[in-house]
């Protein structure tokens, strides 16, 4: 596995060991990981209300979404958090708020105009410039 499915496997870890091994009981076990692992990126402004359909959706009472939450919900966002610090909460706009990423065409296009695709790049790399900074 590579590092990112490592990371979520250890983060993943209390919640599977808490599984009787079946398929099934792993895959439940997965998908409260990811639950929770969303619920620690949530901008704390929308994580009550954020909360709010994932009780209904799982049929619980007050209490026994209450007993649920501080047994599974809060130890793995506080898992996430330590385990992950650098790790940020979306903005409270979610994911269109952030900010753009340039456009790397735009700004190559910017950096060396009318350079020919098979010249030689003109930031000195050796490659053509179609390969290197035309790309």
């Amino acid at each position: 596995m590579g590092a990112i499915a490592d990371a979520i496997m250890t983060y993943a870890q209390p919640l599977l060991d808490q599984t009787d091994g079946t398929a099934e009981q792993l895959n439940k076990a997965m998908s409260l990981a990811q639950i929770c692992w969303n619920l620690a990126i949530v901008p704390e402004e929308m994580f009550e209300a954020t909360l709010a359909p994932l009780r209904s959706s799982l049929s619980m009472n007050e209490g026994e979404f209450t007993a649920f939450r501080h047994d599974i919900i809060d130890p793995m966002i506080r898992r996430h958090q330590r385990m992950f610090p650098q790790m940020r909460r979306l903005p409270s706009g979610g994911p269109a708020s952030l900010p753009a990423p340039p456009s790397t065409i735009t700004q190559q296009e910017k950096k060396f105009p009318g350079t020919p695709p098979y010249a030689p790049c003109p930031c000195g790399s050796g490659k053509k410039y179609k390969f290197c900074c035309g790309r």
